[in-house]
This record gives structure tokens, sequence and C-alpha cells, in this order.
């Protein structure tokens, strides 16, 4: 199972707010039925990676099609085959060691 980190940011558009970009792609991630995480600075995913990706293709589109005439996206993967990934694993990790 994969977690990837990913931010989609529209370049070209009449205003710095992206909010609005955001909430489009995350629609498209809701319905997906990915296991995600929003956060402040981007969205994190887990699951089959050919899934994921096939996903992200879609969301990467969608600010064109919001307008934007530019669109830079940001994708890091974390494709773990040893034992199960997951984010709540990653995060349940680290809180053990600040104990």
């Amino acid at each position: 199972m994969a977690v990837v980190f990913l931010t989609i940011t529209p370049i070209g558009t009449a205003t710095p707010s992206v909010s609005r970009y955001v909430a489009g792609v995350q629609r498209i991630l809701r319905e997906s039925g990915l296991t995600h995480q929003l956060t402040a600075m981007g969205t994190i995913i887990e699951g089959d990676l050919d899934a994921i990706l096939a996903v992200v293709r879609r969301m990467h589109e969608a600010p064109f099609q919001a307008g934007a005439v530019r669109v830079s996206t940001l994708l890091k993967i974390d494709d773990r085959r040893d034992k199960e990934h997951t984010i709540a694993g990653k995060m349940r990790s680290v809180e053990e060691k600040l104990r």
C-alpha cells in the first residue's frame, strides 16, 4: 500500500486564493473512495498506487477545467511493501516514539 502526499497549485488565476480549486480537487478525491486526509498544505492519500495515480491525474486536470491556465502538481510517494503501510500507522509510530 502506498501513502502519497500531494499538492496541486493553480497558477495564472485572477486571485491569490486557491481554496475553490482545492475544493474542486477534494470533490474528485472524495468520490474516489480512497482514504485521505486534507491538511493546511496538501493532501495525504493511502491505497493502491495505480488507483491513486489515476485519481491524481483527474485531480491535476480539475483546475484547468475551472479556468487556471497553469497547474503545478507536487507528488511524493511512500510505497512500502514489507508490511501494512497507512497514514494512521505512520502517525502512531511517531507518537509512540514521543512518549
